[in-house]
C-alpha cells in the first residue's frame, strides 16, 4: 500500500442500481422487451444552458457530433412521458421508499425537502434531452477493513434508453429502459488503494441486494473516480464486475503517471474495457448541466415515512449469515440458502413449522433440489415447481407431528418427484418398537462385542427407510447397557 500513499492516490465510487419498481415518473412497466417494436420515431436534441446560464463542456461536446437519434417504442408499455409528449407524473412512491431504505442502510441523513432537477444529456439516451434526478440523502458511512468511507450523496434518477444499434452518425435506442428508477450512490474520495475500492463496492452491493432491486447483467453500473498527485480526476465508467477494479485502476495509475510526464493532466470520462484498459468517452462534466424540473413541485419527505422505513429495514446478508450459523446450518448450505432471496424466504417459512432442524430444511430447499435436478435432467426451478412450498410444508408438518422422522423426508420427496401424490408418499411403513428391540437383542446375541454404530448400520441396511434411526439407536444403547 506504500506505493499508493507515495503517489497520492485517491478514489471515489459512483454506483447506479436499477430498482424493481414501475418507472419513476410515469408508472409504466419497467421490464425490457425483445419482441418487434410497434413504432420508430426520430428526434433532434439541442444543447441547453444550465442553471448558471452556461452550456456544460460535456454537453457541448455531444452537440458538435451532430448525430441522428431514433427511438423504438411499444403501444402497450411505452408511455407519453418516455416519448416526451407529456409532463412527468408524481414520483413513484415505491421507488422513493426503496431509495430511502438504501440511504438509511448507508447511515445517511435524509433531506426533508428537495427538488427534482433536470440534468442535460444530449447523447440521445433521453428523448427530452435531459435526465430527471433528485437528491434525497447525504453524509452516510460505510465500514471497510481499511477504515470508514463517507457517502457523499444518494440520488434517485431515471435510467436512460438502451442502445440497439450505433454507427458514426446514427444511434437507435429502445424506450423500454428509459425511466426505470435508478438509485445513485456517490462516495467521497476516501478510498486509498484498489483493494479498498473493490471491498467498498462489494459492501454497497450487499446493501443494495437487501432491497427491492433488479438482478442480472446491466442492472447495476459501477463507476470509479481516480486521481494521483499532479493529475486531474478521471472517471472510469461501466464496471460490471468488481474483480476487474484492481487491474483497471492499476493500469489507470500508470496512464496518469505517463500523462504527467507529457504534461497532459486534464481529467476526462473514460469507458472500462474487458482487458483492464479504458478509452476516452467525453470531457469531464461540470455543474452547468443542472437546472430545476419546472413540471414538478418540491418533494417533501416526512418524518413519519422515515420512522416507518426505519422499523422495517431489511437484514443484510452478513447478519443473516451469522443467524444461520447460530441455528446450526453448515457453511456450504448457508451460501446456497443466501444465493436466492426466494429460497431464503422459504427457509424462514419452513423453520416456523419445524424449528428443530434448520440443517434439514436448508437441504430440502437447496441441496436436494439441486441433486434431484441433476438426476431428473431438469432445471432447479422445474424441480422447485414440483416440490413446491405447499408440498414441503405438508411434509414438515407431518415431521413436526411425529408421524414421520427426519430420515423419511428425502425418500418421500423422491416419491413425489416420481409421480406419487403427497398423501400417498407420506404413507411410510414403520416397524413396531417391540419388534425392533427383539431384533436388536438377536443381532447382539449373534455378534457380541461390536460398537453401537455397527449394530445401527446393520439395522439400517436391512430396513432402508422403515426405521426411526433416533429411536433405533436409543433401543440399541438400552440393550447394550
Amino acid at each position: 500500500m506504500q506505493k499508493y500513499n507515495e503517489l497520492g492516490f485517491k478514489a471515489g465510487l459512483e454506483i447506479h442500481q436499477q430498482l424493481d419498481t414501475p418507472k419513476l415518473f410515469s408508472g409504466a412497466p419497467s421490464f425490457l422487451r425483445n419482441d418487434e417494436p410497434h413504432y420508430l420515431i426520430e428526434r433532434k436534441l439541442h444543447a441547453v444552458a444550465g442553471e448558471s446560464g452556461t452550456v456544460d463542456s460535456a454537453v457541448a461536446y455531444e452537440a458538435h457530433l451532430g448525430k441522428q437519434f431514433f427511438y423504438e417504442g411499444y403501444r402497450d408499455t411505452t408511455s407519453l412521458v418516455e416519448l416526451d409528449e407529456e409532463p412527468a407524473h408524481s414520483i413513484n412512491e415505491e421507488a422513493l421508499n426503496t431509495a430511502l431504505t438504501v440511504a438509511l442502510l448507508l447511515n445517511c441523513e435524509i433531506y426533508p425537502v428537495t427538488q427534482v432537477m433536470r440534468k442535460t444529456v444530449i447523447d440521445g439516451s433521453n428523448t427530452s434531452g435531459f435526465q430527471r434526478t433528485v437528491l434525497i440523502a447525504h453524509d452516510g458511512k460505510i465500514q471497510t477493513s481499511f477504515g470508514d468511507v463517507r457517502v457523499a450523496t444518494v440520488c434517485l434518477e431515471e435510467d436512460s434508453a438502451r442502445v440497439i444499434s450505433r454507427d458514426k452518425n446514427k444511434v437507435v435506442y429502445r424506450l423500454d429502459r428509459l425511466g426505470i428508477p435508478l438509485v445513485e450512490i456517490a462516495t467521497y474520495p476516501d478510498l486509498h488503494n484498489p483493494e479498498q475500492v473493490k471491498e467498498c463496492a462489494l459492501k454497497i452491493g450487499e446493501i443494495l441486494r437487501a432491497c427491492k432491486v433488479k438482478r442480472g447483467l446491466g442492472t447495476i453500473r459501477q463507476d470509479v473516480n481516480v486521481s494521483i498527485k499532479g493529475h486531474d480526476r478521471v472517471e472510469i465508467k461501466g464496471f460490471q464486475d468488481p474483480k476487474m477494479m484492481i487491474k483497471t485502476i492499476d493500469i489507470e495509475i500508470d496512464r496518469q503517471i505517463d500523462n504527467i510526464k507529457k504534461k497532459k493532466t486534464t481529467g476526462d470520462v473514460r469507458n472500462a474495457k474487458e482487458d483492464g484498459t479504458s478509452e476516452f468517452l467525453r470531457p469531464m462534466p461540470g455543474a452547468d448541466r443542472m437546472y430545476p424540473e419546472t413540471d414538478l413541485s418540491l418533494l417533501r419527505i416526512g418524518r413519519q415515512r422515515i420512522d416507518h422505513l426505519k422499523k422495517h429495514l431489511p437484514k443484510l446478508k452478513t447478519d443473516i449469515r451469522d443467524e444461520l450459523r447460530k441455528k446450526g446450518v453448515s457453511e456450504d448450505l448457508i451460501e446456497l440458502v443466501l444465493d436466492e432471496s426466494e429460497v431464503l424466504d422459504e427457509f424462514h417459512t419452513f423453520l416456523d413449522i419445524y424449528p428443530i432442524d434448520a440443517n434439514l430444511i436448508a437441504k430440502m430447499v437447496t441441496l436436494w433440489r439441486n441433486e434431484f435436478a441433476t438426476k431428473k435432467k431438469k432445471t432447479f426451478y422445474q424441480i422447485k415447481e414440483i416440490l413446491s412450498e405447499s408440498v414441503l410444508a405438508e411434509v414438515l408438518r407431518e415431521l413436526a407431528d411425529e408421524n414421520i422422522v427426519s430420515s423419511d423426508v428425502k425418500p418421500i420427496l423422491i416419491k413425489v418427484l416420481d409421480g406419487s401424490s403427497v398423501k400417498d408418499a407420506l404413507k411410510v411403513e414403520k416397524i413396531d418398537d417391540n419388534e425392533i428391540e427383539k431384533e436388536i437383542r438377536s443381532i447382539i446375541k449373534e455378534k457380541p462385542g461390536m460398537r453401537a454404530n455397527a449394530y445401527m448400520g446393520m439395522l439400517m441396511a436391512k430396513h432402508k427407510g422403515k426405521l426411526d434411526a433416533k429411536k433405533a439407536m436409543e433401543l440399541i444403547n438400552k440393550v447394550l447397557s
